[in-house]
């Protein structure tokens, strides 16, 4: 019985500090005008350091629709990511500086295949599998990003 107590209180322990580090994480909203002229919002978590972006959404469950990340980089070079311990199936954008949108790829649940740019970027847009598709926003579209990066 004993061990079963100590287990239930790590378990609560481990779920109650991402629930914490999740809400801590900051996030913005931006805009993307999409093929049919329409701006489409959207509310995006930052990755903005080192450790953020090595996390990313790895370990999540749940991804809200209109909801995403966005992984911020301090310059423009080919990107590479794959979907190690993630358990969401996600669309990838790889962004330019100036918040064109160069190439979308869909990545699946736990594929250790890594998807790379074809273009420098300088941001990489997350969202769920098909996310861009639905919404008419494809290669070319822009972002408009001064909300989520001020000063840039």
């Amino acid at each position: 019985m004993i061990v079963f107590r100590i287990s239930k209180s790590v378990i609560f322990a481990t779920i109650f500090t991402c629930a914490v580090s999740y809400a801590a994480n900051r996030w913005c909203s931006l805009k993307i005008m999409n093929s049919e002229g329409k701006r489409i919002a959207i509310k995006v978590e930052l990755a903005d350091t080192d450790s953020k972006r090595s996390l990313g959404l790895m370990y999540r469950r749940v991804l809200n629709d209109n909801e995403g990340m966005l992984f911020i980089f301090s310059d423009s070079a080919r990107r590479s990511f794959w979907m190690q311990n993630t358990y969401i199936p996600l669309s990838i954008a790889y962004i330019s500086k100036d918040g064109i949108i160069n190439e979308i790829y869909d990545m699946k649940p736990l594929d250790e295949k890594i998807i790379y740019s074809q273009k420098p970027a300088m941001y990489a847009l997350e969202m769920k599998q098909g996310w861009f598709a639905r919404n008419k926003i494809g290669q070319g579209a822009k972002l408009d990003l001064t909300e989520c990066t001020p000063g840039r």
